[in-house]
């Protein structure tokens, strides 16, 4: 079988009919990772030997005549902040370089007892904290599709190693929209389960309320694959939820006759990119000619997300991340003479730029005397935010927008204007304050030849309406998908690649940004 760019649903199905073997998909993957990686930057750790002896395993039950789960012998990235028994968590900052969790994530194991083999940890901007992982200890991720642009954060690494071929799914986690604007930067697909979907149980925290775990993938139905082995009560976290309508791959139907999608006026305006306008009122043009109702209307309190949501995530980060001390495990400044010397050292050295600005700022608005005039404020404006949303879901069966406002930036320029790259969440921060499931694929290119992302949000629990509109529009569209080359977008008859000069450059673009390395 050639796999090349094959989706994870035909791989699986190959290698359950003999046509390959689980062997032979992760020889493939590894080979490409020694091709790219060195340009591409996706992964922090990968373990071939671990890789390699994990398919010969699973290829084993297989030919035993075992069964060994819908996604048999499937290479599967997973982001560097849920734990995999065994290889380093780094969450890709200095102060976690050298530890191992001896437990996986809940999500992972249930990947892995679907059969799905884990080729290593993709990079992320440190903790999460980030739009474009550049804030990564490890050095820059770089965008398949053009390296001299960003591939969006911070799930970045597991969006980018799908795009190139370094895998052939990942996962990734949502807190501001950290799984869906990297996979629209990225040209790939990529969702945010409704909150408590998936549980978060060994997934390094962020933002308590907001996180969650969530698929990348090259389409539509990958996506709805791995969302239906991870989806499940956990026990081991108190937010997961019993659901008995997780078989998303039974809403993977091409119809959307009679379908409510609003559009809201108030994601259309000023900021936005003309050519993501046009793209996405397009997609929503086309849904309409199949049959769905589509229409315009007001979505209020959409200028107060941004702030509201980065208030909250800062105040939970700077509690979660109190546990980096160097007492328990991870870096610890050597030279401290005294307990509090040895965590000021510890977090001044462990810590990068980025992560400090929002611990700070998260201990500033639980501060006694700031506490009611921010972070309750923005508790109040929350909840506003979804009685909002219900209103809408109480006319509408999904909602179209842009996932963000631009394409992936270049290299650098987010970074130089923090407020800035927090602004590109307007699109995206909303669902995870009203705990919606949200969907990013990919819509068209812009001039450069990069992607332009189309997000759809649902109600609580609506993934499969979500996920029947998106695979419709998948199959009408197939020709604005990400072609099978990195750096080529087919477009019509178009091809629109990536510049040589840019790919050239690529190697010395990370000046500006953190090197690799440890300690």
């Amino acid at each position: 079988m050639e796999m090349g760019f094959a989706t994870a649903v035909e791989l699986a199905t190959a290698i359950q009919q003999g046509k390959t073997t689980a062997v032979e998909a992760m020889e493939a993957v590894l080979a490409r990772i020694g091709e790219t990686e060195e340009l591409y930057n996706c992964y922090v750790t990968v373990d071939r030997e671990r890789a390699l002896q994990k398919a010969e395993a699973v290829q084993k039950r297989i030919q035993a005549g075992e069964p060994a789960g819908p996604l048999a012998g499937v290479p599967v990235a997973i982001k560097d902040n849920l734990h995999v028994a065994g290889l380093p968590t780094t969450c890709s900052s200095r102060i976690l370089a050298s530890y191992r969790p001896t437990f996986s994530a809940e999500a992972v194991r249930r990947l892995e007892q679907a059969g799905a083999v884990v080729v290593g940890k993709t990079n992320m901007d440190e903790f999460a904290m980030g739009s474009t992982t550049e804030t990564s200890a490890w050095g820059v991720t770089r965008n398949p599709w053009n390296p001299g642009h960003v591939p969006g954060g911070s799930s970045g690494g597991s969006a980018a190693a799908v795009a190139a071929g370094e895998c052939f799914l990942a996962l990734g986690s949502d807190t501001g929209g950290s799984v869906r604007q990297p996979a629209s930067h990225c040209g790939v697909v990529g969702m945010k389960p409704t909150y408590g979907t998936v549980s978060r149980y060994g997934l390094v925290a962020y933002g308590s309320s907001l996180d969650q775990v969530g698929p990348l993938a090259r389409t539509v139905e990958d996506c709805a694959a791995v969302l239906e082995v991870i989806a499940a009560r956990d026990e081991k976290d108190s937010t997961s939820l019993a659901r008995e309508d997780t078989d998303f791959t039974k809403a993977l139907v091409q119809d959307v006759q009679g379908m409510r999608i609003g559009i809201p006026r108030d994601y259309f305006g000023q900021g936005l990119d003309e050519e993501v306008k046009e793209a996405v009122l397009e997609a929503a043009a086309l849904l309409g000619q199949q049959g769905a109702l589509v229409e315009e209307f007001d979505l209020d309190l959409v200028d107060y997300a941004v702030p509201a949501y980065y208030t909250i995530a800062a105040a939970e980060a700077s509690s979660n991340l109190e546990r980096f001390d160097g007492v328990k495990y991870g870096y610890r400044a050597a030279e401290a003479e005294e307990l509090h010397q040895m965590y000021k050292r510890t977090r001044s050295r462990g810590f990068g730029p980025e992560v400090k600005r929002r611990i700070m700022l998260g201990s500033f608005v639980l501060s006694a005397g700031y506490y009611d005039a921010y972070y309750l404020k923005a508790l109040k404006v929350k909840a506003m935010i979804k009685a909002a949303f219900d209103q809408a879901f109480a006319r509408y069966d999904c909602i179209v927008s842009p996932v963000a406002p631009t394409t992936a930036p270049g290299l650098g320029e987010s970074l130089q204007d923090p407020l800035r790259m927090y602004l590109g969440d307007i699109y995206t921060v909303s669902a995870n304050l009203a705990g919606l499931p949200a969907i990013s694929l990919p819509c068209g290119v812009d001039q450069k030849g990069l992607p332009i992302g189309l997000q759809l949000m649902g109600d609580c629990f609506q993934e499969k309406k979500l996920l029947r509109v998106a695979y419709t529009y998948g199959q009408l569209t197939q020709d604005k998908m990400p072609a099978g080359i990195p750096g080529q977008f087919v477009q019509g008859a178009k091809t629109v690649s990536c510049p040589k000069d840019q790919i050239e450059k690529a190697a010395v673009a990370e000046a500006h940004a953190p090197g690799k390395g440890g300690m």
